[in-house]
């Protein structure tokens, strides 16, 4: 299948050439029809599957046909968990809109708010924003819905975890009643269903990965050590392999601080991005990094959460996750758009509990490796992977529920095109 099989219109065919692409992914096969057609959609997709593009451009193709967005009216809004998903969002309708005559911004916490209200004034045809930020905007009048076309809730599952479930009810009490749905989530748990019932209307649901997989491409392994030799043991990796371009998962924002402190003072171009960072701090970071000018980037799960890098080679889990899903998570920014990728996890005696979680959940032993010359006081005790198949208990009855920057040529605008990386 091609991109012109999809019947999208030729400004933004000429937009998905310049980007380098040919053909659709999975999840934009699927996804690009029901948006096209005005459906609601529920659609299963881990990371790096192309879902942004999946959404973006038949939104940017629907939204040609109707009424430009008047003042402090928006047309299209997008949810994000975070500032950094946000402005990868954002920068992907700015690259797929940059032949319409259309407007957007992005909106979100830990900067000014005065030039984001100066923005919303003239009108967006598609806001992306955070949820906090944008009740902000609300409470002081600077955005309104009467407009508002489509609501689109990308990863979902990260919304509830990070316990944004009360502010999306909040904004969803000042919607229109009718609007298009689309919500994106890596996983459809119940508490996801839950949600999806106050909010879609017979959507379509697509799924392109089963749940809870690593790709194929991305060739995983493990570092037996000790906890108190992890720094060293990464530094010499990438020393000694000569990689250019890591990506390292910490549990905590002071560790993230510590490693990076750590690598610097051997040499190793790096810095960290985490909560605690201000926002100017965590986009320049991830902007050097994308760029080539830090070799290592060390981030805690939230803040690394859209981070969209096409050809990232290694991802190290520093420290292994308390909550196995993001493992999958973690080790899905590397191996992206086909390309093959490495996931290197440091682990001690300690953490091999969470290394059984791991196992579990993907349904495959991690192979193992010993680093010479730093070799494991108390190794690693062998994995055993349940693969028993459990059975459902028998019922009476079951239950089934079914979920009935102006330029030249250019009218998408973004304030000083804040958080484009």
């Amino acid at each position: 299948m091609s991109f012109e099989s999809l019947n999208l219109p030729h400004e933004l065919l000429s937009a998905v050439k310049d980007q380098g692409y040919s053909k659709p992914s999975p999840i934009q096969e699927k996804a690009i029809p029901v948006v096209l057609s005005g459906k609601d959609l529920m659609a299963a997709a881990q990371t790096g599957t192309g879902k942004t593009a999946g959404f973006t451009l038949p939104l940017l193709a629907n939204l040609m046909k109707g009424e430009r967005a008047k003042a402090n009216q928006v047309r299209v809004l997008i949810l994000t968990p975070t500032r950094e998903l946000a402005a990868q969002i954002h920068e992907s309708v700015m690259n797929y809109g940059k032949n319409l005559p259309l407007r957007s911004t992005v909106v979100f916490g830990g900067v000014k708010i005065n030039p984001q209200m100066l923005v919303l004034r003239q009108g967006v045809d598609i806001l992306v924003a955070t949820p906090g930020r944008l009740l902000d905007l609300y409470q002081q009048n600077a955005v309104r819905f009467k407009q508002l076309e489509v609501l689109v809730l990308d990863e979902a599952d990260r919304m509830l975890d990070m316990g944004f479930i009360h502010d999306i009810k909040r904004i969803l009490s000042v919607l229109p009643a009718k609007r298009q749905n689309l919500l994106f989530s890596a996983t459809f748990s119940k508490d996801i269903r839950k949600l999806a019932k106050g909010l879609v209307n017979n959507p379509v649901e697509v799924s392109v990965s089963p749940r809870n997989t690593t790709a194929e491409n991305i060739e995983q392994y493990i570092y037996d050590v000790n906890k108190s030799q992890k720094s060293i043991v990464l530094s010499t990796l990438i020393k000694d392999n000569n990689w250019q371009q890591v990506l390292v998962f910490v549990k905590t924002k002071h560790g993230a601080n510590r490693l990076t402190k750590q690598l610097l003072a051997r040499n190793i171009s790096a810095a960290a991005i985490h909560g605690n960072k201000s926002q100017g701090a965590r986009t320049r970071a991830l902007a050097e990094f994308k760029v080539g000018q830090i070799k290592v980037l060390v981030a805690t799960d939230i803040a690394a959460r859209g981070i969209d890098i096409d050809q990232l080679p290694y991802v190290v889990n520093f420290d292994l996750p308390h909550v196995s899903e993001d493992y999958v998570h973690r080790i899905g920014r590397t191996g992206r758009a086909g390309n093959e990728g490495k996931s290197i996890s440091l682990v001690c005696n300690e953490e091999f509990k969470l290394l059984k979680d791991i196992e579990k959940l993907t349904q495959q032993i991690i192979s193992r490796k010993i680093y010479s010359g730093f070799e494991p006081l108390t190794p690693l005790p062998p994995s055993g992977l349940d693969i028993r198949v459990i059975k459902p208990k028998k019922t009476k009855k079951s239950k089934i529920s079914h979920m009935d920057g102006q330029g030249s040529g250019l009218r998408i605008s973004s304030h000083k095109k804040q958080g484009s990386l």
